[in-house]
């Protein structure tokens, strides 16, 4: 037990926290509120502001920070300009329609917010941590990271992304597995299905190959997943799904519910709301997007744009079937409670079966 709690310890003592527990960085699910509750039990906050205009990034920190200063910010690696079909666009548009209301042909012209104005707005918000997915950030933000104190947690889902992230200055890397809910971390989008390593084989090995601190994501909701985690090397873990229930988090009430009943068989990894592989619930859209006679994707983030009016239909409708659900396949551990006592209870369960 000591080499494990020493490890998770120290983790602590270095990020200021006092649980080793972290939020991940969910978009669009990660309300300051959640945050606020996660760093009053001792753990990392976090954004994912992978949708935010700068000065919507600026205010979440504002807000976060009236709780707290140990709180992490997000940001996706953009991809390369998807490529265009527009025929085939078409075909989407004309399935989608069927589940929503009409795609006007330019929905799919939506675009990701400006990269370099999102991390411009990160440095001034000057986070404890700045964390990234799908890729690196240029070392030339690096180093403005490091000149400024902000630890950079890189977002990995292979061993070779760890090691390239560690090359590339990372002080932490976050260990994804295929476990996990919502988008995949993946480098190479086009591998995210190939490389769909679990949790448990993918952390041991990342370990063993880095010398930073690692933490570890995917599938985990209770103190049994921290207290195997931490036997696997990490030194402390991220949890997604299994905050997600917490009234802080303010998910749609049929999304919360839907999540109690979901097995891990229930989920599955497809393309079929932004053009990215992601783990969702599965849903009728889901399984109807991903039959053998259903059009293909479009790529990320053209996909999103066309799926945009379906899933906001279904938000106001309450219609789980055409809601963006996303859920890890541990997904029914989580809890109806404060995202505090969760957080807390999480680990007095891990530190009891570790003991």
């Amino acid at each position: 037990m000591s080499t494990m709690t020493n490890r998770a310890e120290a983790f602590c003592t270095r990020f200021g926290l006092r649980l080793p527990i972290l939020l991940a960085p969910m978009a669009g699910a990660c309300p300051p509120p959640l945050s606020a509750a996660v760093m009053t039990a001792g753990g990392l906050g976090a954004c994912g502001a992978l949708l935010l205009k700068p000065d919507e990034l600026l205010a979440w920190a504002g807000k976060a920070r009236s709780s707290g200063t140990a709180f992490q910010i997000n940001l996706w690696i953009p991809d390369p300009a998807p490529v265009r079909d527009r025929a085939h666009e078409a075909r989407v548009r004309g399935f989608l329609a069927a589940w929503g209301p009409p795609v006007p042909a330019e929905a799919g012209d939506a675009v990701p917010e400006d990269f370099q104005a999102q991390c411009a707005a990160l440095l001034a918000a000057a986070p404890a941590v700045a964390s990234s997915i799908m890729g690196l950030y240029p070392p030339d933000f690096v180093a403005q990271l490091k000149d400024r104190g902000i630890a950079w947690f890189a977002t990995v889902s292979t061993v070779a992304e760890a090691r390239a992230a560690e090359a590339a200055g990372a002080d932490v890397v976050v260990v994804q597995g295929a476990e996990a809910g919502g988008h995949r971390g993946c480098f190479d989008a086009a591998k995210a299905e190939q490389q769909a390593v679990g949790l448990f084989a993918l952390l041991p090995a990342v370990v063993d190959a880095v010398r930073v601190p690692v933490v570890a994501t995917g599938g985990i909701a209770d103190g049994r997943g921290v207290a195997a985690a931490l036997a696997l090397g990490a030194s402390a873990v991220q949890i997604g799904t299994g905050f997600l229930r917490c009234p802080e988090a303010g998910i749609h009430p049929a999304w919360a519910d839907a999540l109690a009943r979901t097995a891990p068989e229930d989920t599955v990894v497809s393309r079929v709301f932004s053009g990215r592989a992601g783990r969702s619930i599965l849903t009728d859209y889901v399984e109807a997007a991903t039959a053998a006679d259903a059009p293909a994707p479009a790529p990320y983030p053209v996909q999103r744009g066309l799926t945009a009016g379906m899933r906001a239909a279904g938000q106001k409708e309450g219609d789980l079937h055409r809601m963006q659900v996303w859920a890890g396949q541990s997904a029914a551990l989580a809890a109806a409670e404060p995202a505090g006592a969760v957080a807390r209870r999480i680990w007095e369960e891990a530190r009891a079966l570790l003991a």
